[in-house]
């Protein structure tokens, strides 16, 4: 199948038009860089970098990084699902789009320091790496439960953060980002491929049923239709933009956060470069209408989980450090208890 040709330079673009809604972001002070980090074995010490959402996303971010350090990757990982870039999948979106907007509310929350400027990175922040053997068992565990170690992944972090909502039982809703490489294309490949679908998970779902959701929303083609919407909104001024913003209406859905998965950056990659080494962090922006931004990737044999929160719900790292020690946590017993694959 033929991928469809996009430059950021056309101003019809997807591409083009999604670079807009950044720009207005930053205008209402909204930080749009993507968090990456590097930690250093012999030190602990974490050198963190930024990149734009703009111009960049998750797995182009990551790429550059690493070719600047003198990794050799001549091809970025593609989407592995089969929907075409088409308007048939918007038009189908269009009533989710336009249902009205379910905020979940939060209890209140430790304070750090304010942030002394606007588009700053977010303070609360926490990280972990899990070993290889670890990370092998995490593999080992979301095979033996027919999921993807993303779909366990979501399940805990899902888990973890309920005991700060009003109402813990609420119906949450998510946002994941898809890589799109192989679908459509830029000028770049590093450059920003990346749509999203949204999913809401109930308490009491199991990791399997948060699988089968991913997977519903993949299967219908949610990703393609908010590719496609970028486009549909090429004729919104930046104070329509702004409004649709701070009304919730930029996305399908309000979300309490984004979950985004690098991948696994291993076999089939020069990535031996002595710049590279070391353990490598990742998390998605946070938004006002996206409040935790999770992000993990797996380097060199190790999964990393990052989690920020946006400063309008806390500025705390003990409230971060705490949601974090419940996901690990969460992870750990799922492990344990797994049945051997």
């Amino acid at each position: 199948m033929q991928s469809s040709e996009t430059t950021e330079m056309d101003p019809s673009s997807p591409a083009y038009q999604l670079g807009l809604w950044f720009d207005t972001l930053e205008s209402l002070g909204e930080f749009v860089g993507i968090r990456f980090g590097r930690i250093c074995r012999l030190s602990g010490k974490v050198d963190w970098f930024y990149l734009s959402h703009r111009d960049y996303d998750g797995i182009g971010g990551f790429a550059y990084l690493l070719r600047e350090r003198g990794a050799i990757l001549p091809d970025l990982p593609t989407i592995s699902h089969p929907h075409d870039e088409s308007w048939l999948h918007f038009f189908k979106f269009v009533p989710t789009m336009l249902a009205p907007r379910k905020v979940l509310e939060w209890k209140p929350l430790k304070q750090g320091r304010e942030l002394e400027t606007r588009c700053q990175p977010a303070t609360a922040v926490a990280y972990h790496v899990f070993d290889e053997d670890k990370t092998a068992r995490i593999r080992r565990a979301s095979r033996a439960a027919e999921v993807t170690v993303n779909s366990l992944l979501l399940k805990y972090l899902d888990s973890a953060i309920r005991p700060a909502l009003v109402d813990p039982g609420s119906v949450t809703p998510w946002m994941i980002p898809v890589n799109l490489r192989g679908k459509v294309s830029q000028s770049e490949d590093t450059g920003n491929h990346s749509s999203y679908v949204g999913i809401q998970i109930r308490a009491s779902e199991s990791v399997k049923q948060v699988h089968q959701r991913v997977r519903q929303a993949l299967r219908k083609g949610q990703h393609m239709a908010a590719w496609k919407s970028f486009t549909a909104t090429r004729l919104t001024t930046p104070e329509m933009k702004m409004r649709m913003i701070e009304t919730g209406r930029a996305t399908s859905q309000w979300s309490v956060g984004a979950f985004s998965n690098l991948g696994v950056w291993d076999a089939g990659k020069n990535i031996s470069a002595a710049a590279c080494l070391g353990d490598w962090l990742f998390a998605p922006p946070v938004l006002r209408f996206q409040m935790i931004g999770a992000g993990c990737v797996t380097y060199r044999g190790r999964l990393t989980l990052t989690l920020q929160i946006h400063p309008e719900l806390t500025t705390s790292p003990h409230v971060a450090h705490e949601w974090l020690r419940a996901w690990v946590g969460e992870v750990d017993t799922a492990i344990l208890t797994a049945p051997v694959a």
